[in-house]
């Protein structure tokens, strides 16, 4: 009897306990239950549903040329990848470090310029640097010209042949390093100087000081600039296609478009998505741990030590020498090209590129801030997991390169197609893919894309606002929404701003999601830019690319200006 009624109160406890989590669930329902947390849950279904699809698809049955892949393709698939990000990596690590530590740690002449001159070769596509750098080296360009009509040097092709694997390392690393750069700058200017001159005072030399100290304080953040930089070379199409350097790129094109195989496309896909998983875990390894934090709740920026003589044009040369490399000798040339083929390039289809462009970006960049803000503001207000969760799977879509998403959100528009068929025809409509032949297919894999970039800009900004504005806001009587527009977007200009800015970049250089899902008869400044390059016509490809990069260069400026401004 006595085990019996032990039993029963066992089972009765556990009906107990069943029955509170579950009124608890119940109770925290209504916390959801507005337009925040609903939509919110909306734009991480549709981020979530392309990037399932492909990874449910992956082990689905055996493609037609699937096998051909694997046995011949996928071996120099795996081989040129992980050569490119292994050197392509290691040399921004190089560059952007030692960059953010001279400009951090030292003055020198010009040092207010380079600060933020540094970041501009952003604002030059990797795709556009490629042919400029090509149409520069090789046996027509300016450098080869010059010796032969001056000096009468003939010189072997060999040596100023780019179009291979190690040129494209060079031009990925010229080009991408500010991600390492900005990163790491931040964080040397954002930290307590207490550990840098103790080192120093303690006799530690310049080099020491840096590798001793800097490095292992700033390794989060060189981690994080360096992630940023190999999931550019994975999304990357331009510069490999241009360079004959097979990737996974290159492949899922071709056999989407070359073989009409989707379903092998699928696959090379999700092989793709598995390497950037693994990539993204390797960062959070290398990351390691390891905290540091400043011993004072004062923090002040590090005292800068003047470099004189050798030591300062020393330190002058090595900057200028990246500005010219990474920024004004391609954009020289591209201005050159641009005045020996305006006449022919200029017209007003031209013009239509330039409006097509423009109101991509704007109407990609504009959804972006604006799914961003929902989503942040969710998960400040909700300290939840599922909050938590949301946020985490905005960060999805940019860690995927644009070929895979254009993949995913092409197999889900079409079923979408599909499905619509018997409404398309009671309302009239020709086309049975209409959503998948429209400019909204298109917007819709930009958002899913770049929608990290907004939302890390919005999640910074109320970082910093806090709560404690909002919550006396809601005691005063207003709702969330209200409290939100007449409280917190007056505090959120900057972030908005920044995020908006970073999106419009990203989008208006974007070449392979556009190159696949662009309509019919549609296109812009970089397919234009990438279809001239393709027909060895790359004089003509100036105009196009010079308004990329002169729009980008704008936009970085006014970023580097509210930055700036910000943090003053």
């Amino acid at each position: 009897m006595k085990q019996a009624s032990r039993l029963f109160s066992f089972k009765a406890e556990g009906l107990v306990e069943k029955d509170v989590s579950s009124l608890n669930v119940r109770r925290r329902l209504p916390a959801y239950r507005n337009g925040w947390s609903i939509l919110s849950f909306i734009i991480v279904i549709l981020i979530l549903i392309p990037n399932v699809t492909i990874l449910f698809n992956f082990f689905t049955e055996k493609a037609e040329n699937w096998g051909h892949i694997t046995e011949y393709i996928l071996p120099d698939l795996l081989k040129n990848t992980g050569l490119l990000i292994a050197f392509t990596g290691l040399l921004t690590i190089i560059i952007g470090t030692s960059l953010a530590w001279l400009i951090s740690a030292y003055d020198f002449p010009l040092k207010k310029f380079f600060k933020w001159a540094l970041i501009l070769p952003l604002a030059i596509p990797p795709y556009i640097a490629g042919y400029t750098y090509n149409g520069i080296l090789n046996y027509t360009g300016v450098i080869q010209t010059t010796l032969r009509n001056t000096w009468g040097i003939e010189v072997e092709q060999k040596y100023f042949d780019i179009l291979n694997l190690p040129g494209a390392v060079f031009i990925f690393t010229l080009f991408l390093y500010p991600y390492v750069y900005t990163i790491t700058r931040a964080f040397l200017a954002n930290q307590s100087a207490s550990l840098i001159e103790n080192a120093r005072l303690l006799g530690g030399s310049p080099l020491e000081v840096f590798f001793r100290v800097v490095l292992p304080v700033s390794r989060g953040a060189v981690v994080g600039g360096v992630s940023l930089v190999l999931l550019e070379v994975l999304n990357d199409y331009g510069v490999v296609q241009y360079f004959g350097v097979p990737t996974f790129s290159t492949a899922i094109f071709q056999t989407w478009f070359g073989m009409n195989d989707l379903n092998s496309a699928i696959k090379l896909s999700a092989t793709l998505m598995f390497i950037v998983f693994s990539i993204l875990i390797l960062e959070k390894l290398l990351r390691g741990r390891k905290k540091y934090a400043a011993t004072t709740a004062k923090a002040r920026p590090l005292r800068a030590i003047p470099l004189s003589g050798g030591r300062g044009w020393a330190a002058f040369s090595y900057c200028l020498a990246i500005f010219l490399l990474g920024f004004l000798i391609p954009l020289i040339q591209l201005v050159d090209w641009m005045f020996l083929t305006f006449e022919k390039v200029a017209s007003s289809e031209f013009l239509t590129l330039i409006w097509n462009s423009l109101f991509v970006s704007l109407t990609g960049a504009l959804l972006i801030v604006f799914f961003a803000v929902i989503i942040g503001n969710f998960a400040r207000t909700h300290q939840s997991r599922l909050s938590k969760s949301a946020a985490k799977v905005t960060i999805l879509g940019y860690s995927i390169p644009g070929a895979v998403i254009a993949v995913g959100i092409s197999t889900v528009f079409i079923d979408l197609d599909s499905g619509l068929s018997r409404f398309y025809e009671m309302t009239g409509v020709e086309s049975r893919l209409f959503l998948s032949t429209s400019i909204v297919i298109l917007i819709s894999s930009y958002i899913i894309r770049f929608l990290a970039i907004g939302y890390n800009s919005v999640e910074s900004g109320f970082d910093k606002i806090g709560n404690k504005y909002t919550e006396a806001s809601r005691m005063l009587g207003m709702n969330m929404t209200k409290t939100f527009f007449k409280v917190d977007v007056r505090m959120l200009r900057a972030p908005l701003i920044s995020g908006f800015l970073l999106a419009f970049i990203e989008i208006i250089k974007e070449l392979p999601l556009t190159l696949i899902l662009r309509p019919f008869n549609f296109g812009t400044l970089s397919t234009n830019a990438f279809k001239y390059a393709s027909d060895e016509q790359i004089h003509e490809a100036a105009l196009s690319s010079l308004i990329i990069v002169l729009i980008s260069a704008a936009a970085v400026f006014i970023f580097h200006q509210v930055l700036e401004k910000e943090s003053n």
